[in-house]
């Protein structure tokens, strides 16, 4: 039921129903509740400080009280209560950790980094440009089919989470190197037939796992002397980063990234004002 009331993604479905067993639980066991329509707001809270004594992360909290608050919601939905304890109570606050970024000289150094005499040469640096020129999730990129490829190149078809669709444009630098993967390695590493219509292949001919792209990406950070602990999302944050410091619109951020909610971009304006306050301290007169 929730699932279709929220259009919540599967494994999202089943985290709710984990933390709605937890909290069971705990009521059952720690708080002596027999039933589940005698809950009071206190108890609710009790369940909350100890899931915040294991510092689990402030984003699980959060599901723990949302998925709490429509187990309820549901219960007085269904008439069995007139009472939801958790209806007034204040959701635990979210802190904003600000994504780790990395500046365009260093992923201008990571892609260069990549050198012809590899085997997997145009694959990796295709790979590379695509990932800092859209801002796909990783797991986007390795779902990347040949029949995603729109207008000539020019934008991609994504499905993202929930099986949403959007449309992304492309960088030249990696319009380029896609047509040059494609052309003289993609065609020979498909002609084993296992590549599933994907793009992005391993040189075995099958798909490339998210583990591998995660691979690829040490590889040539390491290859390219940056120390950073980085991940395939960093460049995703970089991307979006980037693209807000030019002044581009949360909105078409918003959508090129496929986030549902607007609040979810509008973390990279938190990041965008400390890059402003570097700027400012660096070039102003009075610091």
């Amino acid at each position: 039921m929730i699932q279709v009331e929220k259009n919540l993604a599967i494994k999202t479905v089943e985290a709710y129903k984990r933390d709605i067993g937890r909290y069971l639980k705990f009521l059952e066991e720690e708080q002596n509740v027999t039933s589940i329509l005698r809950v009071k707001d206190d108890e609710i809270r009790a369940f909350i400080r100890v899931l915040s004594d294991l510092k689990l992360a402030p984003s699980t909290l959060h599901r723990n009280f949302s998925a709490i608050r429509s187990y309820h919601s549901f219960l007085v939905e269904s008439e069995l209560t007139k009472h939801n304890p958790a209806q007034l109570l204040d959701p635990p606050r979210m802190t904003k950790k600000l994504p780790d970024v990395l500046t365009a000289n260093e992923i201008e150094s990571i892609i260069n980094a990549v050198t012809e005499d590899s085997s997997s040469y145009l694959r990796d640096k295709s790979m590379l440009e695509m990932l800092y020129s859209t801002g796909l999730r990783v797991s986007e990129l390795c779902e990347l089919e040949l029949v995603d490829i729109q207008n000539n190149y020019g934008v991609l078809r994504i499905k993202g989470k929930g099986n949403k669709e959007r449309l992304v444009p492309i960088g030249r630098n990696a319009v380029d190197m896609l047509e040059e993967y494609l052309k003289n390695l993609r065609k020979k590493l498909g002609e084993k037939k296992l590549d599933k219509g994907k793009i992005f292949l391993s040189l075995n001919g099958r798909p490339l796992t998210r583990a591998a792209v995660w691979q690829i990406l040490k590889k040539w950070t390491a290859q390219a002397g940056i120390t950073k602990n980085i991940s395939p999302h960093t460049f995703r944050h970089s991307f979006a980063t980037h693209l807000l410091e030019g002044g581009a619109d949360l909105r078409a951020i918003q959508e090129m990234l496929g986030h549902e909610s607007i609040t979810t971009t509008e973390l990279y304006t938190h990041l965008d004002r400390q890059y402003l306050a570097e700027v400012h301290k660096k070039f102003h007169p009075r610091w």
